[in-house]
């Protein structure tokens, strides 16, 4: 399964981006999709995540500002991240638990996420 991320970008503090996440490929389901992010000289973080029956949670960090949200239909996920600080500034990454044949981890490129001061 191959995941594509998109949605990254420039945006003043204070300002708000969505992230997408689609998979695709065969035979395939989704069982957890989640969003990392990595900051420069830092570990990647868990920001959110949300189960196939739509439990979500969320880095304390994050909590009351971002958004995870899933279309099962379309394979696809989203973070909505509003009131963006500097600190949010980070690679994000999606991932997600696939069950294709056997349980494993899928990973998409990265998105620039930049927050301006």
């Amino acid at each position: 399964v191959q995941l594509q991320a998109s949605g990254g970008g420039l945006v003043q503090a204070g300002g708000s981006l969505r992230l997408s996440c689609a998979a695709s490929g065969s035979d395939f389901s989704i069982n957890v999709m989640r969003w990392y992010r990595q900051a420069p000289g830092k570990q990647r973080e868990l920001v959110a995540s949300v189960t196939n029956w739509g439990n979500t949670n969320y880095a304390d960090s994050v909590k009351g500002r971002f958004t995870i949200s899933r279309d099962n239909a379309k394979n696809t996920w989203y973070l909505q991240m509003s009131s963006l600080k500097p600190e949010d500034t980070a690679v994000y990454y999606c991932n997600a638990e696939v069950s294709q044949l056997s349980k494993y981890d899928s990973w998409g490129q990265g998105t620039q996420v930049t927050v301006s001061s």
